[in-house]
């Protein structure tokens, strides 16, 4: 169990907010395979205080995926104080999460996401005014420094709690390193034992024996999940029953997999239009396919696809073919 603030997750094993990916119809889907808490996708903060509605659309909650933080994010304390303001009254939002770790340059050129964390004295004065202007908890996602010579993630999540927060998730790596090179896992260590309020540890866990060793090497509270998620919400249930009963579950068969990528699709069809979700869904497809004999052939052709009913007759095709060689290779064995 993770407890932020007032809210209490089912167990430790977080979904971590990914840009252009952590919609509602992601989001529920991880859910339903046993995510403690789920993180939406970072929202700019002036696209809400201006109320542009590509922005106010992904404000959307399904209640069904409670607990769920939702991240903003922003360089200007007035507008990101309105912006939480916001989300603390019109969503149905449990946490209100502060992005300090996107490495996009885009981001850090408006001094937003990982550019703060060269400022602790900035970050304790965006957070307390922030946390001052809400009733839900405010929480913080960051990287544990912008490059290798500042690194000041012990500093900064001092900070973080001395501004009133109520949780801190650390990604091991620089903004520098962007997503590359291994996460350092001894700083969110040292981050535990530095502050009192719970700590998420994120950053190179792709199994959940990953998960299991960083809760133990590290004593973080949490353990976020990222991009081993994607195409694989069996990544989520697998550490769940795994940091539950020490037990290791099968990999998912090829007819699972395909199940839930049409389930994912029909909830952004209903999100979203059916000529924008098939579009957006090519990339989700391609990773549930991961794995699957012919899915660089069937990754090509589902990029051709431009409707529902195409992309399903692929995807089932594949199936086909996919349980049609493994038995043929039974025959032969």
């Amino acid at each position: 169990m993770l407890k932020i603030g007032n809210i209490e997750t089912k167990n430790p094993v977080v979904l971590a907010p990914m840009a252009g990916v952590c919609n509602s119809a992601f989001r529920l889907t991880v859910k339903e395979f046993g995510a403690g808490l789920v993180c939406a996708e970072m929202v700019s903060d002036k696209g809400i205080v201006f109320k542009n509605e590509k922005t106010m659309n992904m404000l959307y909650i399904d209640e069904r995926e409670k607990p769920l933080s939702l991240q903003i994010f922003g360089g200007e304390k007035e507008t990101l104080v309105e912006a939480a303001r916001f989300v603390d009254k019109n969503t149905n939002a449990d946490i209100i999460d502060i992005n300090m770790g996107c490495p996009v340059p885009k981001i850090t050129k408006c001094d937003a996401g990982a550019k703060w964390l060269l400022d602790p004295n900035k970050i304790y004065e965006m957070v307390s005014a922030v946390v001052d202007a809400v009733e839900k908890p405010v929480t913080v996602k960051m990287r544990m420094g912008w490059d290798e010579d500042h690194i000041f993630a012990v500093k900064n999540a001092q900070m973080i709690e001395k501004a009133g927060g109520k949780a801190v998730a650390l990604h091991g790596r620089t903004r520098v390193q962007m997503y590359e090179g291994k996460a350092n896992w001894d700083i969110i260590r040292e981050v535990k034992q530095s502050v009192n309020i719970p700590v998420i540890g994120n950053g190179d866990v792709q199994t959940p024996q990953d998960a299991k060793r960083m809760l133990d090497e590290t004593g973080v509270d949490g353990v976020m999940i990222g991009r081993a998620a994607l195409g694989n919400p069996w990544m989520i249930y697998r550490t769940v029953q795994y940091l539950e009963t020490g037990k290791l579950m099968g990999e998912p068969s090829v007819r699972e997999k395909i199940d839930v990528c049409i389930l994912h699709l029909d909830r952004l069809i209903a999100l979203k239009n059916e000529d924008i979700a098939v579009r957006e869904m090519r990339k989700h497809a391609a990773w549930y396919l991961k794995g699957i004999r012919g899915n660089a052939k069937a990754r090509n052709a589902v990029n051709e696809c431009l409707t529902r009913e195409q992309l399903v007759s692929l995807l089932n095709e594949l199936v086909v073919d996919a349980e049609a060689k493994e038995q043929s290779q039974a025959i032969v064995g």
